[in-house]
């Protein structure tokens, strides 16, 4: 299940399955990507989770059944890296497979201590989607993307900031309310300014 919060221009998607760790099944990838492209509109949007995991991917019964290769992870990923407004994953857990997506495409990303980061998709016989690969090199570099995708490591949030993987952790209690104060001037300023930085940021 995704809830999706509209307030003043700024957007909260929620991942709302915590009872199978925010796993997703199509449908609720479906929703996601069309909660992207839709928040073209918005001056911001935030990704998060609830309970103790942000997502730990496709969900394994749609994975076995080909979800794990679905295009709908880079319709996804796609839509966000192309928001005009800023994007931010307000990482509440660890992050797994799939899921590493749609954060490799945001803006910021954020998270609490607790969280982990991984991503096994050579473990389990998969390529990741295209576009994820040259964003994590992007963010930090080939040899420690290569720790992930092809070492199979799990990376504590700690390491993840040292990176550059996590740009800034923050208690669970005030996760939310950090990615709302990062969302602050972007929501308060000339959208044609903020659209323009973020071109120029690409």
């Amino acid at each position: 299940m995704i809830v999706l919060e509209k307030e003043d221009g700024l957007w909260i998607a929620r991942i709302n399955r915590p009872d199978k760790a925010n796993s997703l099944t199509p449908g609720m990838l479906g929703e996601l990507a069309e909660i992207a492209e839709a928040a073209q509109e918005a001056k911001a949007l935030i990704l998060t989770g609830t309970g103790k995991v942000f997502s730990a991917g496709a969900d394994l019964e749609a994975a076995r059944a080909g979800m794990a290769t679905s295009p709908l992870w880079e319709r996804l990923s796609s839509a966000i890296a192309a928001l005009p407004g800023l994007s931010i994953a307000a990482l509440n857990g660890t992050i797994a497979g799939g899921s590493m997506g749609m954060a490799l495409a945001c803006d910021i990303r954020i998270a609490v201590p607790s969280a982990k980061v991984f991503y096994p998709v050579m473990k389990l016989g998969f390529l990741p989607q295209p576009s994820d690969p040259r964003r994590m090199i992007d963010l930090i570099g080939r040899s420690r993307a290569s720790m992930i995708l092809m070492a199979g490591q799990k990376i504590e949030a700690s390491e993840a900031q040292t990176w550059g993987l996590i740009d800034r952790l923050v208690a669970p209690e005030s996760l939310i309310d950090e990615a709302r104060a990062l969302s602050a001037d972007s929501l308060a300023a000339d959208p044609v300014i903020a659209c323009g930085i973020k071109e120029m940021l690409r």
